[in-house]
């Protein structure tokens, strides 16, 4: 029997056959000992086992510690991949070249996260380089979930040696499609445990001074917004639960923080600094750096204490997310950054999340 070190998870749990394919758990480790496992079903990060202040290590990301369990999720997106369309398409709709195109409506009258059997929820080929890197390919064939053209897709995770979570991902199509594709992991830096605690007072930074509204079905208004002066300022470090409920239409809207943060960007592209959060508690920090546009936080509100990995619970608001990405129902605005992929060109992503302590 196969047990990762410090996680306690166990490789066989992971071990199945799905969609024809195997499952496996893929255990990253690097020179300090440290250990990120994912299992290629859905590319889920089910551990990420990194110390605090006092050397302590526990998993600070949210998953289950079965291939049963992560299957079967009540959150189908519990630190997965996300794609082809990461966020919402309004009423599941977009147009192409002239040609319309129907998606799943699986989140209200929206489309989510790239439907019901979105990325998510496929068996990806895996293929573990060496002991710090797990390469995933995945051919999205055209016509699943709707979604146009033959998509190549690789994304290949690196585990370094100073923490840093690395995430590469590119994609190739044969036919004009749209592409949007992030990791939703959600992120217990405090440690994952029965019950996993909340983050109302996790300290929060994000380097975004505009967001992207949303009405009352989480669709974009088509307008961009300040954060000044509104709950959504995180431009300097502050406890995420500060305004979280404020008497605010937006944070009404959704069900506290669930909004695409316009990132600052010297450039389009460039991969610079995103967020940051610290824990109070344990002196864990988590750093996000991405080359894309946009990222959307969502604070868990909808959790309903469901179990997870090794006895953890996760009850509402007990981890965060930054999904990396373009903005919401982007094919929809011709003023977003683009998400068309054709036929020649490459989509190409990287974002990292870096762990760290503070005394």
């Amino acid at each position: 029997m196969e047990i990762s070190k410090f996680s306690g998870l166990k490789r066989e749990d992971f071990q199945s056959t799905i969609q024809g394919k195997q499952t496996d758990l893929y255990t990253l480790v690097n020179k300090e000992g440290f250990e990120v496992c994912i299992t290629n079903y859905g590319g889920a990060l089910v551990a990420i086992m990194v110390p605090d202040k006092n050397g302590k290590l526990e998993n600070v990301i949210q998953g289950h510690d079965t291939i049963q369990g992560v299957v079967e999720s009540p959150e189908p997106f519990l630190s997965t991949l996300i794609g082809r369309y990461g966020n919402r398409i309004c009423k599941g709709k977009f147009t192409l070249d002239g040609k319309t195109y129907d998606l799943a409506i699986n989140n209200g009258p929206n489309h989510l996260h790239g439907g019901p059997t979105g990325f998510h929820a496929r068996v990806w080929d895996a293929k573990q380089k060496d002991a710090q890197t797990l390469e995933l390919h995945y051919l999205s064939v055209d016509g699943e979930e709707g979604f146009p053209g033959n998509l190549n897709i690789t994304v290949v995770y690196r585990w370094t040696n100073d923490c840093e979570l690395v995430i590469d991902y590119t994609a190739t199509t044969d036919k004009k499609t749209i592409v949007n594709l992030t990791n939703h992991g959600f992120f217990s830096i405090r440690g994952i445990a029965n019950p996993t605690p909340d983050i109302m007072d996790l300290q929060c930074q994000i380097n975004a001074d505009f967001f992207v509204p949303i009405d009352d079905t989480s669709i974009p208004t088509g307008e961009i917004r300040a954060v000044k002066g509104t709950p959504f300022d995180f431009t300097a470090m502050h406890a995420v639960g500060d305004m979280i409920d404020a008497d605010d239409e937006q944070t009404k809207n959704g069900a506290g923080y669930d909004h695409c943060f316009v990132l600052n960007k010297r450039q389009p592209g460039e991969l610079s600094y995103a967020a940051k959060i610290l824990d109070p508690h344990t002196g864990r920090t988590m750093e996000v750096y991405t080359t894309e546009p946009g990222v959307q936080v969502y604070t868990d509100n909808w959790a309903t204490g469901y179990s997870g990995q090794q006895g953890a619970t996760f009850p509402r608001r007990s981890a965060i997310c930054f999904e990396a990405q373009h903005f919401p129902d982007s094919p929809n605005r011709a003023f977003f950054p683009g998400v068309v992929l054709s036929p020649g060109e490459t989509y190409t992503q990287t974002t990292i999340y870096k762990f760290g302590v503070e005394k």
